[in-house]
């Protein structure tokens, strides 16, 4: 597919233009079933740009949600620390003011560390919703690729119909076209 599918349909538009001033009708067909494959191998390239962005945005998110939830680990595991810390801390005084102050500090670090598991595990979930949405998306993309070059072939054999004048060269174009619109609407439809 070109770099401008919108510039390559308006091209196979032209050429069907161009065949219809020859009045023979088989060109004439030819040249609409041309100028209607490209529009469509416009719209599933299109289509198919947009479903892969999709997935590389949802891949970056989930990479960012993981480096989210990685910090939040951290800081739990550093929290557990100094959770036991103060334990041994508050086992190894006498003192019943330093006891009660250890106590108090390793309790509080237990509250904090069940806030970060629980933002931990979120946050890991939504990097795997994300990751399943990039999926999603890359699957999507990977049928639209198919019916865009169904349409693409479609182009080709019509050109070489329209060159030869052989119907069955068309026929088949037809046929490449309607099994890309298969596809395309096999994607929206089902995957």
């Amino acid at each position: 597919m070109s770099e401008n599918p919108a510039l390559e349909a308006h091209e196979h538009l032209e050429h069907a233009e161009h065949a219809e001033h020859e009045h023979d009708p088989f060109i004439s067909y030819v040249a609409i079933t041309v100028a209607a494959l490209a529009v469509l191998a416009a719209g599933a390239g299109s289509l198919e740009t947009m479903e892969g962005e999709g997935s590389l945005g949802a891949t970056s998110e989930a990479v960012l949600m993981q480096d989210r939830a990685t910090d939040t680990w951290n800081e739990f595991q550093a929290d557990s620390i100094k959770k036991h810390l103060y334990t041994v801390a508050s086992k190894s005084t006498t003192d019943a003011a330093n006891i009660a102050y250890y106590k108090k500090q390793a309790k509080e670090y237990g509250e904090t560390q069940n806030k970060l598991h629980k933002d931990a595990e979120d946050r890991e979930k939504e990097r795997d919703d994300l990751l399943k949405e990039s999926a999603h998306h890359e699957e999507r993309h990977k049928w639209l690729t198919g019916s865009a070059t169904l349409f693409e072939i479609g182009i080709a054999l019509s050109t070489v119909a329209i060159i030869t004048r052989r119907s069955y060269l068309w026929y088949g174009a037809l046929l490449f076209g309607a099994v890309g619109v298969g596809l395309l609407a096999f994607t929206y439809a089902v995957v």
